[in-house]
C-alpha cells in the first residue's frame, strides 16, 4: 500500500491547485499585471491547475487613469474591486487594507502577488503577512535613496515582508543581498511592464484629436510631470515649463495632465501656441506619442523604461531615480528638478548627440511567463 501511494505522490503533486490573488491599484499596476494574467491564462489552456483572481484596489478610479487599460491589455473585469480610491496616504492604505482582509478570508490564495511600488502595494502586502499568506513583489529591490518620496517608503516596508521578490535587475538583487534577503527569494526575471510594451508595440494608435494629426514623427516632445518636487509649488512649475518651452526651440510639446497636476495648473493660467496639454491618454494611445517623439520629458519612473526601449531619448525631472539601470544602458539621462538645469540636455539631443539604447538584461518580452513557471516551480 505504502509503495502503491509512494508512485502516486508525484502525479498528485502534479495536479495541486495553485490559487494566486493579483492585485492592481493604479494606472502603472496595470501594464505590470497584464502579462501575468495572460501567462497564467496560458498554462491554464496547457492544462494546468493554478488559478488567479484579479482584485482592483480602486486606488486610481479615473476612467482614462483605470478602466481604458483593463480594455486596452485584454485584462479581464478584477473579481473584486475594494472601492478604495481617494483621501490622504493614511486614509488610502488603511481603506486598502480593510477592504483586501476581508477579500482575503473570503478567498484565500497561497499567494499574494504585488506589483511596483504603489499605496496599494504596501498596504495589500501588509494585509496578507497578517494572514499568514506568502507575498511575492514583482519590481522587488529597487531603490531611489530618497524617503521623502512615498514610493520609496511602499517598496522599502513591503520588501521588508516578501517572501519571494521577481527583479527586474542586477542593481536590485544586489540592494536585496546587502539588505540580507535570502539568494533563494531573489528571482532575477526582467520586466512584466516591458513585457506588455513588446506585445502591444505594433497595436500602438494615434489619439483622436486635431493636435494628433499635425505632428509629425520625431518633431514633437512628450512630457509628464505629477510628483509634489514638481508641480506643487506653482513658481517652480512656471519656470520649468518655460524652460522646456525655451529648450525644445518651437517644437510642439504634448503634455498629457495627471488629474493631480491639472488641479494645480487650472489658476496658473499657463498659455503658450507650442505647448498642448490634453487630458490623460489610453495606454496604446500614449505609447504611440512615446515612440514617435523626438524625446520624453518627465518625472515618471516607468516611462523611462519604455522609452529606454524604443530607443527615444529620454529626460527625467527628478534628483534621483530607482531604475538606474535605464540611465546606465538605456536613453534616460537625471536632469534634477531645477529648471536651470534643463537647458545642456535639450541642446545635446537637439545636436543629435544623445546616447542610444544598450539592451537590459532580462528585458525581452517573457518575464511573466519566467514568474509563472517559477511559481508553479516553487508551490506544486
Amino acid at each position: 500500500m505504502n509503495r502503491f501511494f509512494s508512485i502516486l505522490q508525484p502525479q498528485i503533486a502534479a495536479f495541486k491547485m495553485i490559487k494566486l490573488t493579483l492585485v492592481a491599484g493604479a494606472r502603472p499596476n496595470f501594464m505590470k499585471i497584464a502579462p501575468m494574467v495572460h501567462a497564467i491564462q496560458a498554462q491554464q489552456a496547457l492544462g494546468s491547475t493554478i488559478s488567479f483572481r484579479l482584485v482592483h484596489t480602486g486606488q486610481h478610479y479615473d476612467k482614462k487613469m483605470s478602466g481604458d487599460f483593463f480594455d486596452q491589455l485584454n485584462i479581464p473585469e478584477p473579481n473584486a474591486n475594494l472601492g478604495a480610491g481617494g483621501g490622504t496616504q493614511a486614509e488610502q492604505t488603511s481603506a486598502v487594507m480593510i477592504a483586501f482582509e476581508k477579500e482575503l478570508m473570503e478567498n484565500r490564495p497561497n499567494l499574494v502577488i504585488v506589483v511596483g511600488d504603489v499605496t496599494s502595494t504596501l498596504a495589500c502586502s501588509i494585509a496578507a503577512k497578517k494572514l499568514n499568506i506568502d507575498v511575492a513583489h514583482v519590481e522587488g529591490g529597487i531603490r531611489s535613496g530618497d524617503l521623502s518620496m512615498p514610493e520609496e517608503i511602499n517598496r522599502m516596508v513591503t520588501d521588508s515582508i516578501t517572501d519571494h521578490f521577481f527583479t527586474t535587475s542586477e542593481i536590485a538583487n544586489e540592494n536585496l543581498r546587502k539588505s540580507g534577503f535570502p539568494e533563494a527569494s531573489i528571482h532575477f526575471v526582467g520586466n512584466t511592464m516591458i513585457d506588455t510594451l513588446m506585445a502591444n508595440m505594433d497595436r500602438f494608435q494615434i489619439p483622436e484629436g486635431k493636435i494628433y494629426d499635425t505632428l509629425k514623427p520625431k518633431e514633437y516632445f512628450v512630457m509628464t510631470m505629477h510628483r509634489p518636487a514638481n508641480v506643487d509649488q506653482e513658481e517652480t512649475l512656471k519656470e520649468m515649463i518655460q524652460a522646456i518651452l525655451d529648450g525644445t526651440k518651437g517644437f510642439p510639446v504634448v503634455f498629457p495632465v495627471h488629474p493631480r497636476t491639472a488641479k494645480i495648473l487650472e489658476n496658473m493660467g499657463i498659455s503658450d501656441p507650442n505647448l498642448h496639454m490634453t487630458d490623460p491618454l489610453g495606454y496604446l494611445e500614449f505609447n504611440y506619442l512615446v515612440k514617435n517623439a523626438k524625446g520624453v520629458i518627465t518625472d515618471s519612473g516607468g516611462i523611462t523604461e519604455e522609452a529606454s526601449v524604443m530607443n527615444v531619448p529620454c529626460m527625467t525631472l527628478r534628483n534621483n531615480t530607482e531604475r538606474a539601470e535605464t540611465i546606465h544602458l538605456g536613453t534616460n539621462e537625471l536632469v534634477g528638478t531645477d529648471p536651470k538645469k534643463l537647458a545642456p540636455y535639450l541642446e545635446k539631443l537637439m545636436k543629435g548627440e544623445w546616447k542610444q539604447y544598450q539592451g537590459i538584461p532580462m528585458w525581452d518580452g517573457k518575464t511573466a511567463q519566467r514568474i509563472v513557471d517559477k511559481i508553479i516551480s516553487i508551490y506544486s
